[in-house]
């Protein structure tokens, strides 16, 4: 195991070894990737939007048994169960909470109170320095490279926007997948990178090896951002599936929507009256018209198809544009391990500046 040859903010922070992140990804980000992550020095962070508050509290337990290492636990702030997640999270004593949308400043002081992290994702700085003037630890900044809900803005330019407005550590995503990114990074003054479809495609990964040789096999550019699955910007692998919905008209998927919400539902033993509050939270947060909310229960139940049942011509597969330049499946430990060497070589190695 690599010794800690780069020490930043986010390792005092949050007790990892390593500024590397593992981000919480929806069905792939169980309890046997966090804990991979974590006993090999980086922050695995387990995913419980697609958790029932039951499951969730049997995985962070399971976690627990699988490593002593720090952890974190992503949260929806517009979950109509949020505030008793937040008390899991205290009760349990998980290290950090992570949220996709920005917490009430209220929540946000209850979790500091309890000693744990917050880290909320941002993609905009004045979305930083609102968050930061709440009092969150951290903030996880995601360019346009990246998979899942993401802006137009690339990393490059969005990462030193945001470094320069706030002063807590600032955790850089979309686009990083060796050490060279991870160096550039901390160049820029991130305190460390998070990453998604790196740490989807390693052994420790839930997600079927027939789905893994799929991402595999794609080429740089063979991902698309589009909203017509979902109603809000996300990037994936292009598929039949995608291409189909980009040439449907709305009332040819709104169908579809809701049987799939129906299935996840059901999948979730959420009741119908939670599902549609926690559909008119969504709205109310992201100002999303009706249809956009429906859409958007399509999403779940689509990567779930694909990424848990292994049926990629069923589902969506959510990647960043990264997924072009991989082309192996190490474990956690050997990619944090090389991430680490490689970064740390490359800062020594640079020597651009005159004396």
């Amino acid at each position: 195991m690599t010794e800690q040859l780069l020490r930043t903010p986010l390792c005092d922070l949050t007790g990892v070894r390593h500024p590397i992140v593992q981000t919480g990804m929806g069905w792939v980000a169980g309890p046997s990737l966090v804990s991979a992550t974590a006993n090999a020095g980086g922050l695995g962070v387990l995913a419980s939007a697609t958790m029932t508050l039951p499951q969730l509290t049997d995985a962070v337990r399971e976690v627990k048994e699988r490593t002593g290492e720090p952890f974190g636990v992503n949260l929806r702030a517009d979950a109509g169960d949020a505030e008793e997640r937040v008390d899991l999270l205290i009760r349990e004593g998980v290290k950090v909470a992570s949220f996709a949308l920005a917490p009430s400043q209220r929540l946000i002081g209850k979790l500091k109170d309890a000693g744990v992290v917050v880290v909320p994702s941002i993609g905009a700085r004045r979305h930083a320095e609102k968050v930061a003037a709440w009092g969150a630890d951290a903030v996880l900044v995601q360019g346009g490279e990246g998979g899942g809900h993401t802006g137009a803005v690339a990393t490059t330019l969005l990462l030193p926007q945001v470094v320069d407005a706030v002063d807590i550590p600032v955790i850089a995503a979309g686009g990083f997948f060796d050490g060279r990114g991870l160096a550039a990074a901390l160049c820029y003054g991130a305190a460390g990178v998070a990453m998604g479809t790196r740490f989807l495609l390693t052994t420790d990964s839930r997600v079927p090896d027939e789905v893994k040789r799929s991402y595999l096999e794609a080429q740089v550019g063979d991902t698309v951002v589009t909203s017509k699955v979902d109603g809000l910007p996300h990037r994936m692998l292009r598929t039949d599936l995608t291409e189909s919905a980009e040439s449907r008209g709305l009332l040819r998927r709104l169908p579809d929507a809701l049987r799939q919400a129906v299935a996840f539902k059901s999948l979730t033993g959420m009741s119908w009256r939670q599902l549609v509050t926690d559909g008119l939270a969504m709205r109310k947060a992201q100002k999303l018209p009706l249809h956009r909310v429906l859409l958007a229960a399509n999403t779940p139940m689509l990567i779930k198809s694909a990424l848990v049942d292994g049926h990629p011509e069923a589902g969506v597969l959510p990647a960043g544009q990264v997924v072009g330049m991989i082309d192996e499946l190490p474990s956690c430990e050997k990619l944090i391990d090389t991430l680490i060497t490689e970064a740390a070589a490359t800062l020594r190695r640079t020597g651009a500046l005159s004396t």
